[in-house]
C-alpha cells in the first residue's frame, strides 16, 4: 500500500533522544524520593506526554510532584539534547526520500513544542518539517496511547485515517495509532519486538522503511518488497 501521508513520532524515531531523556528522568525521580531506573522509565514513560509521569507517581506514591519538575526536567534535558543529542542514523535518507516522491510527512510526538523544535533544530531535521507540520500532544489534551494527536495531524494534513502510516518505537504510541485506524510500522532499535506486537510490521533500520511504506524499489515482477512480506 502506498500512503498519503505518513506520520513520524520524534523521540526515538527521528531524534536518538530516548536513552538521553530516560536516563535524565530516572535520575530526577529518584532524587525526588521515587527510585526510578532507566529500564523504568522505558518501561513506564516512554513514548507518553508528561501528564502521565505526574499521574503515575501520584497514584504509586500519594505524592504529587513538585509544581516546577516540568520547568526543571526539561532544564536539564535540553541542556543535555543541545551537548549530546544525534538524529537516528539513516532517517534523513528516508526523509529526503519521501519528499523526493512526493509523499506527504509530519511528526506527531507526545512531546511539547518546544521539545520537538529544540530537538529537531540541534539535529539539522527541523528544515524537513517546518511549524506547519510538527504536532504535539499540547494541541490535543490527551497524549499517546489516546488516538486524538495522531487523528489531529490527520485531519490538519487533510487525509483520511485509513491512508496514513505512523512510524512509532513505543508500545503506547503503537496503541494510539491502532485505535486511530491508521497502520502503523514499529521500530525496534529500542524497543523488545514482542512489546510492539500489535504493529502492521517491524523495522531495525530506518534503510527498511521505503520497502515497508511503498516507496522502494519494484522487483521485476513490478512488487514492492513490502507486498510480498508485510512482517521483518
Amino acid at each position: 500500500m502506498r500512503y498519503d501521508l505518513v506520520i513520524f513520532d520524534n523521540d526515538g524515531v527521528l531524534v536518538d533522544s530516548e536513552p538521553i531523556s530516560n536516563r535524565a528522568l530516572a535520575a530526577y525521580l529518584t532524587e525526588l524520593g521515587h527510585p526510578t531506573t532507566y529500564e523504568d522509565s522505558l518501561r513506564d514513560y516512554m513514548g507518553s506526554a508528561m501528564h502521565r509521569v505526574h499521574d503515575l507517581v501520584l497514584a504509586r506514591s500519594g505524592r504529587r510532584l513538585p509544581d516546577d519538575f516540568d520547568e526543571t526536567f526539561h532544564r536539564r534535558v535540553f541542556e543535555e539534547f543541545r551537548r549530546r543529542l544525534r538524529p537516528v542514523p539513516g532517517v534523513d535518507g528516508v526523509l529526503a526520500g519521501l519528499a523526493a516522491a512526493g509523499v506527504p510527512y509530519c511528526v506527531a510526538s507526545s512531546g511539547s513544542h518546544e521539545r520537538i523544535r529544540v530537538t529537531l533544530t540541534t539535529t539539522g531535521l527541523y528544515d524537513h518539517f517546518g511549524e506547519e507540520r510538527i504536532f504535539s500532544a499540547q494541541d490535543v489534551g490527551r497524549g499517546k496511547p489516546a488516538p486524538d494527536l495522531f487523528l489531529h495531524a490527520a485531519a490538519a494534513m487533510g487525509v483520511p485515517p485509513g491512508r496514513c502510516a505512523v512510524v512509532e518505537d513505543s508500545p503506547l504510541g503503537v496503541r494510539a495509532a491502532v485505535a486511530a485506524g491508521m497502520d502503523v510500522y514499529g521500530f525496534t532499535a529500542l524497543t523488545p519486538a514482542g512489546e510492539l506486537a500489535e504493529a502492521t510490521a517491524l523495522f531495525s533500520a530506518p534503510a527498511e522503511l521505503p520497502l515497508l511504506l511503498g516507496h522502494g524499489p519494484r522487483d521485476r515482477h513490478g512488487r514492492g518488497h513490502d507486498e510480498a512480506s508485510t512482517a521483518i
